[in-house]
């Protein structure tokens, strides 16, 4: 008995030390990005392009309303003359699933032009949307839209591999999945701050596609 309390102790020790660490380095990351997040259109300094970063899309190709109140977000700032263009970054792995083409069609039946809008299909993930915004697309600098738990993580691991990017929060809105999205995040800060330190390649490159230099 005595050695299994001992046990028990050690692993309540381990786990509690786990625990520290994932909420330590999140308020980490929020801290050090907090300046580069803005809250007024207004206040956004001109920039080459804003960045959607993809979120779910219906069987039917619609948007989500994760994802569309971040293309929706991005529009305005694209209409506030704030970004000149867009990069939609998203999943398209599959022939029947495809978040790039749903927001390009919804930013072309909003009238925006084909040639201000680029996409990347491979955009897996946070870190290789980031990382492949800067070797395939060449951006020199962004505002990068997503929802206000997500933007602190995105920031980080932009600044980390050296991207001179802002961001900026989607519209906010409560949705069903918040509670556990809010709760992943913390863990995913985790995945990004080891493919920061090992210095991760995403698995699909491709050959570079620069965005138009205005």
């Amino acid at each position: 008995m005595n050695r299994l309390k001992k046990y028990i102790i050690y692993i309540l020790i381990v786990l509690g030390g786990g625990i520290s660490f994932i909420w330590g380095l999140s308020f980490y990351i929020i801290d050090t990005t907090s300046d580069e997040i803005y809250s007024k259109i207004s206040d956004l300094p001109i920039s080459n392009t804003v960045i959607v970063l993809g979120a779910s899309v219906h069987s039917d190709g619609k948007l989500s309303p994760i994802l569309r109140d971040r293309v929706d977000t991005a529009l305005e700032i694209y209409k506030s003359g704030r970004a000149k263009q867009f990069l939609l970054s998203g999943d398209n792995r599959r022939n029947d699933y495809d978040e790039v083409s749903a927001m390009k069609n919804y930013l072309l039946e909003r009238d925006v032009p084909e040639n201000l809008i680029f996409t990347d299909p491979a955009g897996l993930d946070t870190y290789d949307s980031m990382y492949r915004s800067d070797y395939i697309y060449k951006i020199p600098n962004a505002i990068v839209v997503t929802q206000k738990f997500h933007l602190p993580r995105t920031l980080f691991i932009a600044e980390s591999i050296g991207l001179n990017y802002i961001g900026f929060p989607a519209k906010h809105k409560y949705y069903e999945t918040e509670n556990n999205l809010i709760r992943r995040e913390k863990l995913a800060n985790l995945k990004a701050m080891w493919e920061i330190l090992t210095k991760q390649t995403p698995e699909n490159m491709g050959e570079e596609n620069p965005v138009n230099r205005f």
